[in-house]
């Protein structure tokens, strides 16, 4: 970065000059009566008053609700001389300029699974859309822990922690789902959204709901798929890259374990039956928090502090993601 210094005192300098050949004949006596009678010159000591120009503060200006003292012409600096206020490098915050946000002009996509209302709409959630490889119901209702908090509801709540995280790093994030729907969306739509937003990344949050015993989270990736509306053949590479990301920073924000009983302890997998993936054209996981079945899983669930850490894995995932981290 370079110093403009050199020429705002230049400037400066300049002003004053002009404004000392300026200065009537008439207002010199004033001068020369001010050095003699005016503020200070009682004691018999005499100072010279800067010239009043824009380059010199004036009598009635003021800094922190006081007024402003007069300074010797001779003694004013470049940066006082131009605008009478204090060096600009002595303020922290205009000195150091704030730090780029690490995902400006990135657009995330984030897919709250499930939704709380489909429920109410078993004939909607049932019927079948085309992923590709098959047809599958366009939702399901998910799955609970023992004691009744739904998978849907741990889905969105995360959801929107990891979109306001993401969102203070600059990127731009959009919800498949914020609440605000009656049912769904279907598992075409989920991918669809993504695909449209042209989304940088895409990750779709949930739990899984397998027998007690059964702990830990996973990762899933899209598989190879190159059948009717699907060809995930572009998405294979970048979306195997979210993945070993998201599991890296969420192991380490929430001090979990990969999965137990799937993927043989790695805590990734492919899979090839998930619309969701099938169908997206942009780097897509999916990520299964733990198992709301088990009790111990399920305590993390239920605990407002773990799924904030959860949040901050998985942003941490994805923006290392975009950086080209892990």
């Amino acid at each position: 970065m370079f110093n403009d210094e050199s020429r705002t005192s230049g400037r400066a300098g300049a002003l004053v000059i002009s404004a000392a050949v300026l200065v009537p004949t008439c207002f010199a006596g004033w001068l020369v009566y001010q050095s003699l009678h005016g503020p200070g010159g009682g004691d018999g000591s005499q100072r010279v008053l800067p010239l009043p120009s824009a380059s010199a503060p004036r009598g009635n200006d003021s800094v922190d609700g006081k007024a402003a003292p007069s300074v010797p012409a001779a003694s004013l600096t470049p940066s006082t001389a131009s605008s009478g206020a204090q060096d600009p490098t002595s303020d922290p915050a205009k000195a150091a300029p704030a730090a780029p946000l690490p995902l400006r002009g990135k657009v995330v996509v984030i897919d709250p699974g499930h939704n709380t209302n489909n429920v109410n709409h078993t004939a909607e959630i049932n019927r079948l859309v085309n992923i590709g490889t098959t047809s599958k119901e366009c939702d399901t209702t998910g799955t609970s822990t023992n004691s009744g908090y739904a998978e849907a509801s741990f889905s969105l709540d995360v959801s929107r922690r990891v979109r306001a995280l993401l969102a203070e790093r600059g990127a731009r994030v959009r919800l498949t789902q914020d609440g605000d729907r009656t049912f769904g969306p279907c598992i075409d739509e989920r991918a669809r959204i993504g695909n449209e937003a042209h989304a940088d990344a895409a990750v779709s949050v949930h739990g899984d709901g397998s027998a007690a015993g059964n702990r830990g989270f996973h990762v899933i990736t899209p598989a190879t798929v190159h059948a009717g509306a699907a060809d995930t053949r572009p998405i294979v590479a970048p979306s195997g890259l979210l993945g070993l990301a998201l599991k890296a920073h969420f192991a380490s924000a929430t001090d979990s374990q990969p999965s137990n009983y799937l993927a043989d302890g790695t805590g990734l997998m492919a899979r090839d039956d998930l619309g969701g993936l099938n169908l997206s054209t942009v780097p897509k996981a999916f990520i299964e928090c733990g198992n709301m079945r088990d009790a111990q899983d399920a305590e993390k669930f239920t605990d407002p502090t773990w799924r904030q850490r959860a949040a901050e894995g998985i942003a941490d995932g994805i923006t290392a993601f975009l950086q080209g981290k892990r």
